[in-house]
């Protein structure tokens, strides 16, 4: 189905951790006659296909053929958000608190005086094996409070303490209560049983068109799971015509993409060799397939601030609704060069969707994506692209509704290109 603002909203809400979002993508793709392989198995040649692992997930359509070149979009499932401790049972001033601490670069006044659940993977004694399940607590259990401002010193607020400050209120009074207990006892598993897990808040709230004409999408996550959604329904519109387009979805974009399963891994190198191998071909096709292959490292930009305009690079203005957005950084921040950037503005055109160009202001730090690292552990030429959002790494987050679709047509393009 085509890219729109509410399927947007229904794969956020679907997807409220990196785990979650890989399951919402492979039920997609098998509706879509996608089959699941295990990496510990021997893969066959054509087909359409998809692999999960933990947090992050690559899907793959193949034709057999061993000369044609990869067409690539990747994107990260993560977002900044507040993590459970390992020990997360506090009891303070009358208070019964969850332990919780920043994960990525998480804008922490945003997480405050919110109605927050849990969600993420639970990793579980089944005997003498280990299964893992998800888990998902929708109502609204954690809340991070806000220090009135009578209490301030100036009125102004205080600076937030990540070890301090974010811990969340979930009930009163002095009882032993175990709050991993509550989330196993949720999922029907016995908190004895439970071994590990990767647990994270969430706004309850949920995703919705927004503005005075809807033109606006409100919600959670959208860096970058807008990336996510628009890269899955792009990938699924098209063929192998000419190209093996490959989908791959990162986690731990956020911290670094250093884990066995980030864009600093060999997962991406290793299942595109896979693909090759099985399909019959040799390291050596194998090898002559990735120089003329291509990534898009599709991320989300940040649209011109309408109250801080000076904090962008001036004769570069951003808007939403505008369409896609080219990122250059000559530092290497993005890895777009000329080349690359040539094929997704062609994309762009043969989509019949406009094109946007941005670069960072050059006295102000700049963030990075997957780009670099997939370039370099790849050797496979790269470009950042991205749709244009504000309050990027807040709760939540704002992106014009017109861009959902126009950044997918032009991902759909650069994945089959004309």
């Amino acid at each position: 189905m085509p890219a729109s603002p509410q399927g947007l909203c229904e794969f956020i809400d679907a997807s409220p951790s990196p785990f979650h979002v890989c399951s919402t993508a492979a039920d997609r793709l098998r509706s879509a006659g996608f089959t699941e392989l295990s990496e510990t198995d021997a893969w066959p040649g054509a087909g359409d296909y998809f692999a999960v692992r933990a947090g992050s997930l690559i899907a793959w359509r193949c034709a057999g053929s061993v000369a044609t070149p990869f067409r690539i979009v990747g994107a990260h499932t993560d977002s900044p958000n507040l993590r459970v401790k390992q020990h997360p049972d506090r009891f303070v001033s009358g208070w019964q608190i969850v332990a919780l601490q920043p994960y990525g670069g998480a804008w922490l006044n945003s997480w405050l005086d919110r109605d927050l659940g849990i969600s993420g993977r639970l990793s579980v004694r089944e005997g003498a094996t280990i299964r893992h399940t998800l888990v998902r607590i929708d109502d609204p259990v954690l809340r991070v409070p806000q220090l009135a401002i009578h209490l301030s010193e100036d009125r102004k607020g205080v600076e937030l303490n990540p070890q301090r400050h974010v811990n969340a209120v979930w009930g009163v009074g002095t009882g032993a209560r175990s709050f991993l207990g509550y989330v196993a006892a949720h999922a029907g598993i016995d908190v004895d049983d439970v071994l590990g897990f990767d647990l994270m808040t969430h706004d309850i709230n949920p995703s919705r068109l927004a503005g005075v004409d809807g033109d606006l999408v409100s919600a959670p996550r959208l860096d970058n799971q807008a990336t996510c959604y628009a890269g899955l329904e792009a990938f699924l519109g098209v063929r192998p015509d000419g190209v093996a387009p490959v989908l791959v979805l990162f986690d731990h974009e956020e911290v670094g993409s250093q884990s066995d399963h980030g864009a600093q891994s060999e997962l991406l190198l290793t299942v595109l060799e896979r693909i090759t191998l099985a399909a019959g071909g040799s390291r050596e096709d194998f090898l002559r397939r990735l120089p003329g292959s291509i990534v898009a490292s599709g991320d989300m930009a940040h649209a011109t601030h309408p109250n801080y305009p000076e904090r962008h690079e001036p004769g570069h203005l951003i808007e939403v609704n505008a369409g896609p957005v080219l990122k250059v950084q000559p530092n290497l921040r993005y890895v777009t060069d000329g080349r690359t950037a040539a094929a997704f503005a062609l994309a762009c055109q043969q989509a019949g969707v406009p094109l946007q160009r941005y670069e960072h202001r050059a006295d102000l730090p700049c963030g990075s994506t997957i780009g670099p690292m997939t370039a370099a552990n790849t050797g496979i030429p790269t470009v950042d692209v991205g749709a244009a959002q504000l309050a990027m790494h807040s709760a939540r987050e704002v992106m014009g509704a017109a861009d959902v679709a126009n950044y997918s047509a032009a991902l759909a393009a650069f994945l089959s290109p004309a």
